[in-house]
């Protein structure tokens, strides 16, 4: 069986780790390179770099923090946020990231998903959704500018259009289960999981190693990311991985 990971998300402000609640009341955690450090030591299987200050604003990429950051890693690092040209990909992985997150850019500009996965290959893109749903339609819409913005574009259609443009994994974050430590949206995760034969990243609800334990015994993803439990070193890497294991699913251990 394919080994699980457990992947810490760093969502970056103006330099800063900050977490919130479903995209909102933002407090700081620390600096990036720290976190970094503390992941890598701790036995994350990967880790993520949103910066959600160029989402929001759309400034310039901060390489020198997302380099200070790589330098503290020997695992692989996903940066996102404010990623808009190949251009920007290309300066991302020569500064330290092994993989890219797209998130706006992609919904604007979906060429940008083929380009990007022939020029530095399909596991390098990562396609991130921030999927709201609306209760009217009884369905889940795509947002953009860190959650700030709702498109017309259907999750369900836009996980299978981008895997046929050739993204090699896609992260899910369910909004309304963002920072509510009530446990991942299953049935979501679920319906997507059948749409495509890409890894899925599950991300938005993880409060205690015991919902990372119903998140792979029920669906089919193949990681589980968590930011405010582990900041706040509510539980840790460790004990969400012994309790994968007692509950009969595979991780890595380093």
């Amino acid at each position: 069986m394919i080994k699980k990971r457990i992947i810490p998300c760093l969502d970056v402000k103006d330099g800063r780790v900050v977490k919130g609640v479903q995209f909102k009341g933002l407090r700081d955690i620390g600096a990036p390179a720290d976190l970094a450090s503390y992941y890598n030591q701790e036995g994350a299987d990967e880790l993520v770099f949103l910066d959600i200050s160029k989402t929001e604003k759309g400034h310039a990429l901060t390489l020198d923090i997302v380099r200070q950051t790589a330098e503290h890693l020997f695992i692989p690092l996903t940066v996102g946020g404010g990623i808009r040209s190949i251009h920007d990909i290309s300066l991302l992985l020569q500064n330290g990231a092994d993989k890219v997150s797209l998130n706006s850019a992609a919904l604007n500009h979906p060429d940008l998903v083929r380009q990007a996965s022939e020029k530095f290959g399909k596991q390098c893109i990562c396609i991130a959704i921030d999927s709201q749903y609306d209760e009217v339609l009884n369905d889940y819409f795509c947002c953009t500018h860190g959650g700030k913005k709702r498109t017309d574009v259907r999750v369900y259609d836009w996980v299978q259009h981008v895997e046929t443009l050739g993204a090699g994994e896609l992260l899910i974050t369910s909004m309304a289960y963002d920072g509510m430590k009530q446990g991942f949206d299953l049935y979501h995760l679920n319906e997507i999981a059948q749409l495509v034969n890409i890894p899925i990243i599950a991300s938005g609800g993880g409060g205690n190693p015991s919902h990372f334990t119903e998140l792979f015994a029920k669906t089919d993803v193949s990681a589980g990311l968590a930011a405010s439990i582990l900041h706040d070193k509510e539980t840790t890497i460790f004990d969400i991985k012994t309790a994968l294991q007692q509950g009969g699913i595979p991780v890595r251990w380093t």
